[in-house]
């Protein structure tokens, strides 16, 4: 049976599960902090989902499937993603990152396609391991070991997945924690790293450790502005979501229930859209 959100989100050993997942994705970013860093904030990830799903859908014998900045653009409004400007500015940032590449053409101009790159997209086949490894990890199941054993079904999963991303309210509007680090690059990671280095023991504290003491090596490793960082972390202390066992930045940081509570809604919401599109693309017997 396919586990839906309720599933999801109920599961008792789910914190431990997301923890495993998180600490699969920061493993991710170590590997390839560039290219992670192209999808920092939620409005670039969800732009990378999109571009993705164009890359995957497009018919090599049609022109009119290609990607290209048009379409892009197009679709990026259609989902009301981003504005024009942020979504072209985007495409170039790509090309120059060699997150995506020009197709062999003698064409040039707005209209030359464009493909995701193989580096690209073995990066995102480590993401959709990740979370299909989590939901095994909830059921028992065999997801993984089916996918791997048919990657190039990736190109059919990877849309899908897009699909219910973009219509999904708990990842598009998040709580107001969560909605605060989605906005700061490198926000998920910021998450996935504070929620890794909590127990799941603790899961039920008003004010949950972490692993995280200083503010300094957190942004360096980060490769953030401490900064930038200490003002997000400083409106979070505001809300309540985070704060320090002693002296601020030479102890301990917390988190709150409320923030864990907001971090792991938004885990069920994304794990069962991935689980909707693979039962989609590996319907069971």
């Amino acid at each position: 049976m396919a586990l839906n959100a309720e599933d999801i989100a109920g599961h008792p050993a789910l914190h431990r599960c997301v923890q495993a997942q998180s600490l699969a994705l920061i493993q991710i970013y170590e590997a390839s902090p560039r290219l992670a860093s192209v999808f920092a904030t939620q409005q670039r990830w969800l732009m990378g989902h999109v571009g993705l799903a164009l890359h995957f859908r497009r018919d090599p014998s049609d022109h009119r499937t290609e990607l290209t900045t048009a379409r892009f653009i197009e679709a990026i409004s259609r989902h009301s993603v981003a504005s024009r400007n942020t979504a072209e500015a985007f495409i170039k940032e790509m090309l120059h990152y060699h997150v995506v590449e020009y197709l062999p053409t003698h064409e040039d101009g707005r209209a030359r396609p464009f493909q995701i790159t193989a580096a690209t997209v073995k990066t995102f086949t480590g993401w959709v391991t990740a979370h299909l490894q989590t939901l095994d990890s909830l059921d028992g199941g065999g997801r993984l070991t089916t996918f791997l054993a048919r990657p190039y079904m990736l190109s059919r999963l990877q849309p899908l997945v897009a699909d219910g991303l973009l219509s999904s309210q708990p990842v598009r509007e998040p709580k107001q924690t969560f909605s605060l680090f989605i906005w700061l690059d490198n926000g998920g990671i910021v998450m996935d790293r504070l929620m890794s280095g909590i127990d799941p023991d603790h899961a039920g504290l008003d004010r949950i450790p972490t692993s995280v003491v200083s503010i300094a090596e957190f942004a360096n490793w980060l490769k953030l502005s401490r900064t930038h960082l200490s003002r997000k972390l400083r409106d979070a202390e505001d809300l309540g979501s985070v704060g320090w066992l002693d002296q601020r930045g030479h102890s301990v940081m917390w988190v709150s229930r409320q923030f864990h509570q907001e971090y792991m809604a938004v885990q069920a919401a994304k794990l069962a859209i991935v689980e909707a599109a693979f039962s989609g693309c590996f319907p069971a017997p």
